[in-house]
């Protein structure tokens, strides 16, 4: 996942541990995606919700 977005986005990810099963992606203090009882969203679908969460200026 975190090659998927730094190839869409261009922007650097960092990858930190979290609990068994846990995904969450944060942009700055924002949860934009994260892993709900129905599984992991999809590539597509995290990508839009960062590109919706960071400034105009930083796309």
């Amino acid at each position: 996942m975190a090659a998927a977005i730094t190839q869409a986005t261009e922007i650097d990810v960092t990858l930190e541990p979290g609990d068994r099963g846990e995904f969450t992606v944060w942009v700055g203090d924002d949860v934009v995606a994260r892993k709900t009882l129905d599984g992991f969203p999809e590539p597509d679908q995290v990508v839009t919700a960062i590109r919706a969460a960071i400034p105009v200026a930083l796309r």
